[in-house]
């Protein structure tokens, strides 16, 4: 199924939430616009809103105040990633050279900055301090998981530290989209953390398989090239479960390659061939479908509405997708 077609429910909401975005990036700055516009228009497929949209519409509260808030959360969640680039000095998101690339790395920290300010600033406005506190955490464990990830190296890796960084990283935002959603659509405190736990392990799916993808995929599906994460040695959980698993003489190879300098696309290449051999990006996928499954059981005994099923369906798509 397409995303497009999956989120049905909230299609109308998400286009209005696409009208805000766009309506904030007409300032007085050419470079702000452009910079922003670049990475916000280039093919994300917005999940974030969509799973707070989806939470909210499960509660008779939800007005128009979610669009708002989703538009913040989208803007929080792109400064992170002009941010990121900076710090893994990509070269390509998308299928599109990175904003650093094409205006520089003190634009699109800066930019990032401005985006970040201008979600909290839009958040405040709702004037609710759960919200508020909810986004707060988040964003702190954001920035927490990209300094463990800064300080994780290949050779003294674990899988422990590999849960750590993609649940700081990437869980704690989905975790957060869900439970604002039931927070402006009326739910009572329990059903706010079973939606929260719901997009804590919808977020490790969703990594996890960003994670395999970058090792299955070509770059015209997940917008950059194969084997990014490994030319800049980001031991995910398909390198962990290889090196974990692989015999003597494989290791042997593997660490070779992980010891260079730089990692050529040459060497993208036999890695592949040895998940191959070792069946580890089954491995990979079959763990995401795990937390998958545990994101489905959250919804257990929440509204039984249409949202709810669509909700269900987004976490199967979530690791079957292929971008």
């Amino acid at each position: 199924m397409e995303f497009d077609d999956l989120i049905g429910d909230v299609k109308d909401d998400l286009a209005k939430v696409e009208q805000q975005i766009l309506s904030h990036l007409d300032t007085d700055i050419p470079l702000l616009n452009d910079v922003a516009k670049h990475i916000l228009n280039s093919g994300g497929k917005r999940l974030r809103p969509a799973v707070l949209i989806l939470s909210a519409r499960l509660f008779p509260g939800a007005g128009d105040q979610v669009h708002q808030a989703a538009c913040s959360l989208e803007f929080l969640h792109t400064a992170t990633l002009l941010h990121d680039d900076v710090v893994d000095g990509s070269d390509m998101r998308r299928q599109r050279e990175t904003a650093r690339v094409v205006w520089g790395n003190a634009a699109s920290v800066l930019v990032g900055d401005y985006l970040l300010a201008l979600a909290f600033r839009s958040l405040t406005l709702l004037e609710n301090l759960v919200v508020l506190d909810t986004i707060s955490h988040a964003t702190s464990l954001m920035a927490k998981g990209e300094i463990l990830q800064l300080l994780r190296r290949f050779d003294s890796a674990s899988p422990e530290e590999y849960m750590a960084i993609i649940i700081h990283k990437t869980a704690s935002l989905f975790a957060a989209a869900a439970k604002i959603g039931a927070c402006f659509g009326g739910a009572l405190p329990a059903q706010q953390e079973a939606l929260y736990r719901y997009g804590h392990q919808l977020g490790i799916a969703f990594q996890i398989v960003d994670d395999a993808l970058d090792y299955m995929a070509e770059g015209d599906k997940v917008g950059k090239p194969l084997g990014a994460d490994l030319k800049e040695k980001k031991v995910t959980l398909p390198l962990s479960r290889l090196l974990a698993v692989a015999d003597e003489d494989d290791t042997r190879r593997l660490l070779a390659t992980l010891h260079k300098d730089h990692i050529e696309d040459d060497d993208v290449g036999p890695v592949v061939s040895l998940m191959g051999k070792y069946d580890v990006l089954s491995y990979t996928l079959d763990e995401a479908r795990r937390f998958a499954n545990e994101a489905k059981a959250q919804l257990t005994g929440l509204p039984d509405l249409p949202e709810r099923q669509t909700m269900a369906r987004l976490a199967d798509f979530v690791v079957e997708r292929d971008f």
